[in-house]
């Protein structure tokens, strides 16, 4: 991920802010670049160390719920002896949905975006995004980069094994602050130059 971070990522707003700098008539160059900053800053964001309390069972318990809601109520667990701490007490995986999100991120031909989104009315949905293109009239709750970079140094050509993996580091807690709105969309005025 470090190469990701500092080598990809960086690319996208060096390239923004030289376009920017460029007086931003280039709006395709505007929307690939400002749209690769925003997508990979939501990006890492969204990711915590795998076994943290972030991506723990317990955290995000609202957003789950409302996941049970849309997607069903399949559930894997394992509750935990009552000995351990709150964080640790269940651990469990919404299954229909992340079998809903891992058809549509393997489903996007060439690179591209996955996208858990609050659309306006309140209803969460999977959309796909291609190349660098940025969530606009909704709200972006948990995003996965599907762009050969995010995965081919660990993975090499395994998608499938990313994108299964990629739910042992999602942190739920900031993906609960976006569905709640909790947080603020910190793009806003970039999103309206593109």
């Amino acid at each position: 991920m470090e190469l990701h971070h500092s080598k990809h990522h960086q690319t996208y707003v060096t390239n923004l802010n030289k376009a920017i700098k460029d007086g931003g008539t280039n709006k395709s160059l505007m929307k690939f670049n400002g749209g690769g900053h925003i997508n990979h800053s939501l990006f890492w964001k969204n990711l915590a160390p795998a076994g943290s309390a972030e991506t723990s069972g317990v955290a995000g318990s609202k957003l789950k719920a409302a996941i049970k809601h849309k997607w069903g109520s399949q559930e894997v667990g394992m509750p935990l002896s009552t000995g351990l701490t709150r964080s640790c007490t269940l651990t469990f995986v919404v299954k229909a949905f992340e079998t809903a999100f891992a058809a549509a991120l393997l489903g996007i031909q060439g690179s591209g975006w996955g996208w858990l989104v609050k659309k306006a009315n309140g209803e969460l949905e999977i959309v796909t995004m291609k190349d660098q293109d940025p969530i606009t009239g909704a709200t972006p709750i948990v995003g996965v980069d599907m762009w050969e970079h995010a995965y081919y140094l660990q993975y090499l050509n395994g998608k499938a094994a990313y994108v299964e993996n990629i739910w042992k580091v999602i942190n739920w807690k900031v993906a609960e602050e976006r569905l709640l709105g909790e947080s603020q969309d910190e793009f806003k005025k970039l999103k309206a130059m593109l």
